[in-house]
């Protein structure tokens, strides 16, 4: 039977695989013992200087003006499945859109093509922006479907 042991000597950390009992193995032979050991950590101190603050002004830095970006034209994408939705929403450069289960029956849309749009909010023509197009949907042959 061996037992690791771990033992620190003159700050090493050292490993010891031992044998237990008498010595012996059983047939004469005595069992070794292994010891590894591990290079001393050196801890160095580290120190910063922080600069003094002067009396002196800083130049002003130019920036630009922050120019919001355009939003895109909601498409009429009612009676269409969701995948292809989706891809029209993404030709005006908005690539966020989100899907819900008309029916009030949260399912996920697993397979876009599966499901046919049927109110989509903001309605067709208006300014929308990354994550505004929310798509009403319910699978091909439920209700409520206009399409």
């Amino acid at each position: 039977m061996k037992r690791i042991v771990r033992s620190v000597i003159g700050g090493l950390l050292v490993w010891v695989v031992a044998a237990c009992g008498n010595g012996d193995s059983g047939n004469g032979e005595v069992v070794a013992q292994a010891t590894t050991t591990l290079a001393p950590i050196t801890i160095v101190e580290v120190t910063t200087s922080i600069p003094t603050p002067t009396n002196e002004t800083a130049a002003p830095v130019a920036t630009q003006p922050y120019v919001a970006p355009v939003a895109a034209t909601m498409p009429d994408v009612v009676c269409m499945n969701l995948q292809d939705a989706q891809d029209r929403i993404q030709q005006e450069n908005v690539f966020y859109s989100r899907s819900q289960d008309a029916t009030g029956q949260d399912r996920m849309q697993v397979i876009d093509s599966n499901w046919i749009v049927v109110e989509q909010q903001p309605s067709p023509g208006s300014p929308f922006g990354e994550g505004d197009a929310v798509l009403f949907v319910v699978k091909y042959g439920e209700s409520p479907n206009p399409c």
